[in-house]
């Protein structure tokens, strides 16, 4: 579903000295997706619990830093935008509390989704 974004992240990972901050944005976020996805394929594996809150612990510094961007005065986005991602961002927040409260794999969707469908619109294309 989400090829492209999953080949971008992989080429990303080896060029990242010419990236842009909207790329390096979107690798984070398809890397933090790509992390949740292996934790939801992989559920009942040994070692689940650590791989799950090391994957929600990078996915939270992730968007803490994203907000914190958004935030900024000097953020050119425009305010709706801003606003609508900040919006998101707490979504994403107590989702993540609520995975770590009561732990189950079909909670991961919505995070690992919006994950890759910011990505895509950092790098301008539609998810796949």
């Amino acid at each position: 579903m989400y090829t492209n974004q999953i080949d971008a992240y992989r080429t990303a990972q080896n060029t990242n000295e010419n990236m842009s901050g909207r790329d390096i944005e979107a690798a984070a976020l398809t890397r933090c997706a790509l992390l949740l996805s292996d934790c939801r394929k992989n559920w009942d594996a040994p070692g689940h619990d650590a791989a799950l809150d090391e994957a929600l612990r990078i996915n939270q510094i992730v968007w803490s830093i994203l907000q914190s961007e958004l935030a900024s005065d000097d953020n050119p986005l425009p305010i709706e935008i801003r606003n609508n991602i900040l919006t998101l961002s707490v979504f994403i927040d107590n989702r993540i509390i609520e995975v770590m409260a009561q732990p189950e794999p079909e909670k991961l969707k919505i995070i690992i989704d919006i994950n890759l469908n910011l990505a895509a619109g950092l790098r301008g294309s539609a998810a796949d």
